[in-house]
């Protein structure tokens, strides 16, 4: 574990008083927040909510791209002693129905064209709200909530994300976890008043929330940015003079081939990556593009935030390393006979410390499975996350990432569950049997390949299950090819022999 003291935790709202009152705060399309305007209007919303929802502890849900209101409600939600749940706007209805049931959403906030694709009963419990009508209402406010006073363990944010089976389960991020993962980003990556960053990741993930957060703990401006392509985010970095720019793999190969004019290029003093291993080769490519930034290659999960980063001066002679442990995170390396792992020796990566989650919400069951006490070594102690990633560390104490014990699927940073991909295409009725594989790809990361039995007219399932499926799942979870098989393999316990079926599927790629 880190020897940084924690800083004193405060309410997440407080974040709006960090900065200098009359610096650049939030950088928007049609205005520019100072830190002054920023603090007045996360207390007006913060006042909308609580005369819409006078619950305490209400779950809020956000489906919106990154607007205004996207960027205040983090803080807003706090302020008001509500509970916010970003909904990334990837998602489609299917999944949407599902976060917002499942979390018991009082409050829906997003725009028309999106609530146009819900169906009846899908937000059944939940006040709908244009996104709109809630900035309409902050514009014309007369009541401004001033700073909260929330205990550092309150439930502050769900965020969602894919299990290894099963539907997305939400993450419990209490007020303290959030500061203090600001707090810890900020301090490694040396982020300052200065310095503006570019929010280019979904606030739906905590990387990109994170982004947000990090930003303002520095008193730094934050410059939200939806993207259609690569190119978007070259002028962007140039109009706003960028510093910081994060990102995930997939991003990252297409905006090395861009034409990246000088002086956008030399402003950017830092680039992370997360959601995926940096290769060599794009190591390579990062630090020619970019001399003037600092490259830090990181590891983490949504249960406690992020475990590790590397020292962008060890990138270059260790590209292929995850690092070490942040600030205020211990990390240990548990081999399988419960051991600590020795250098060099395989294990499990365990995270310990403030910065660990409180838990899957209402999932007693799954929560039990991944937060369990931690190693009789751990200096912490307490609840920790067994994160079910395979590292060893090297002699130096530098960490490298084996695998994952999971079926988990990455692909362009995002975290794909098999079983997901496969319920949606046996719903289709034109399967009766799937199964979703993770096949390396160099610019997805991993591209889900879909091994399929046809429930009836096999020419009639093949050219409907992909126009099906993109109808359904957002476009990441959508498979890039299908193989259709008359029978699946069994193994010895009945059911699919999906280690056989993923050996023969990449021999069949890569031949």
């Amino acid at each position: 574990m880190s020897a940084d003291p924690e800083p004193t935790v405060l309410p997440l709202d407080h974040l709006a008083l960090r900065g200098d009152p009359d610096a650049d705060a939030l950088v928007l399309r049609d205005r520019v927040l100072s830190y002054k305007e920023l603090n007045r209007r996360i207390g007006a919303l913060a006042a909308w909510l609580c005369a819409q929802v006078p619950d305490p502890g209400a779950r809020i849900a956000t489906w919106l791209p990154k607007t205004e209101i996207a960027c205040l409600m983090p803080l807003a939600a706090v302020r008001a002693g509500l509970v916010h749940v970003p909904v990334n706007p990837l998602l489609k209805r299917a999944q949407v129905a599902h976060i917002i049931g499942d979390c018991g959403a009082a409050m829906l906030v997003s725009n028309k064209a999106r609530l146009a694709t819900l169906e009846a009963g899908d937000a059944a419990q939940a006040i709908v709200v244009e996104e709109g009508e809630a900035r309409n209402a902050v514009d014309a406010a007369t009541e401004i909530l001033p700073p909260s006073g929330e205990t550092a363990d309150r439930l502050a944010a769900i965020l969602y994300t894919s299990g290894s089976t099963g539907r997305p389960k939400g993450v419990m991020l209490s007020n303290a976890n959030l500061w203090l993962g600001a707090a810890s980003v900020a301090g490694y990556l040396g982020v300052g008043p200065h310095d503006r960053t570019l929010a280019v990741l979904p606030f739906a993930f905590d990387y990109g929330q994170n982004q947000l957060l990090s930003t303002w703990y520095a008193g730094g401006a934050v410059v939200p940015l939806d993207y259609l392509m690569p190119r978007d985010v070259v002028k962007a970095v140039a109009k706003h003079a960028i510093t910081t720019l994060a990102a995930v793999p997939p991003l990252w190969v297409q905006l090395v081939e861009q034409d990246w004019p000088q002086d956008a290029a030399g402003s950017l003093r830092r680039l992370t990556n997360s959601g995926g291993a940096l290769t060599p080769d794009l190591v390579r490519a990062l630090r020619t593009l970019f001399p003037a930034a600092d490259l830090y290659p990181m590891y983490g999960l949504t249960e406690a935030f992020r475990s590790t980063y590397l020292d962008p001066s060890l990138v270059d002679t260790h590209p292929t390393s995850i690092g070490k442990a942040i600030p205020f995170a211990e990390i240990m390396v548990v081999a399988d006979s419960g051991k600590e792992a020795a250098p060099g020796e395989e294990g499990e990566l365990v995270h310990a410390g403030p910065l660990v989650a409180q838990g899957y919400w209402q999932d007693a069951e799954r929560t039990a499975e991944r937060f369990r006490p931690a190693p009789p070594w751990s200096r912490h102690g307490g609840l920790a996350v067994w994160s079910g990633d395979r590292v060893r560390r090297d002699g130096d104490g530098l960490l490298y990432f084996v695998g994952r014990r999971d079926a988990m699927i990455k692909t362009s940073g995002n975290r794909v569950s098999p079983q997901e991909v496969e319920d949606a295409a046996v719903a289709t009725g034109l399967v009766a049997e799937a199964v979703a594989i993770g096949v390396a790809d160099p610019a997805l990361g991993q591209a889900i390949h879909l091994v399929a039995r046809a429930s009836g007219d096999p020419a009639k399932a093949e050219a409907g299950l992909v126009p099906a499926l993109t109808r359904m799942l957002p476009n990441f979870m959508v498979p890039r090819m299908v193989h259709w098989r008359q029978a699946m393999p069994i193994g010895p316990n009945g059911k699919i022999d999906r280690v056989a079926l993923a050996a023969q599927l990449r021999e069949q790629v890569n031949a």
